[in-house]
């Protein structure tokens, strides 16, 4: 039973609404391989557990299951990972791969979830327009009764530097690991990775380039 609500949440989201906006077509090509990931991190004081929130991207899919990128640091020592999909059912997930240099980690569950594409990150340019999925403090929206959603931003690239590109966007937390994406063919350039504490508005993305060595040796990918 749960096998077929997963299959008819995916078929809910998967449907195609073209529409005269790239953007919005993009969207809609990208949300149903974006995951919320909930886990259990030891707390400051490494006496109690705290709860944790990352988003996902789903890189691999099959038989077996499914592969979600996301950042080291959220699931860094996490217990009791928990995938939801389509924003209503929750799933097991398992952290099978991380490197804490590159700040990426591969999570897997037994659902099978419609893999993104990856795009080429060598070819992005400041200027170009992106976007960005994920969830930003999934905990206060639904405590403020505000339900659960995946939220979307879009903005430019303000610069490619050395091993990260600067968004013109702020990484929220429980952003971290969206995807971030070409608005125009949907396909994942970068991991959303952190901001800066002395300018919230300037975001940071891994180029998915250099993840793809760590996703050829990890994943299904």
């Amino acid at each position: 039973m749960k096998r077929l609500t997963i299959f008819a949440l995916l078929a809910l989201c998967a449907c195609s609404h073209p529409s005269s906006d790239p953007f919005i077509d993009a969207v809609h090509s990208m949300r149903p391989s974006v995951v919320l990931l909930t886990m259990q991190v030891p707390s400051a004081d490494r006496r109690s557990w705290d709860t944790e929130y990352a988003t996902g991207t789903v890189i691999s899919s099959g038989e077996w299951g499914s592969d979600i990128l996301t950042v080291q640091h959220a699931v860094d020592q996490a217990r009791n990972v928990r995938v939801t999909i389509a924003n209503k059912l929750k799933v097991p997930g398992t952290l099978v791969a991380a490197d804490p240099k590159l700040d990426v980690a591969i999570v897997t569950t037994k659902a099978k979830l419609p893999a993104a594409k990856l795009g080429d990150s060598t070819a992005v340019l400041p200027g170009e327009s992106i976007g960005l999925m994920g969830y930003p403090i999934p905990d206060i929206f639904e405590e403020d009764g505000l339900g659960l959603a995946t939220s979307i931003n879009s903005g430019r690239i303000s610069a490619v530097r050395a091993h990260a590109i600067e968004l013109n966007l702020p990484i929220v937390p429980g952003e971290s690991g969206g995807p971030v994406f070409a608005s125009d063919g949907a396909a994942v350039v970068g991991v959303a990775e952190s901001r800066f504490d002395e300018e919230r508005s300037i975001g940071f993305a891994l180029p998915i380039n250099e993840a793809k060595p760590f996703l050829h040796k990890h994943s299904h990918y």
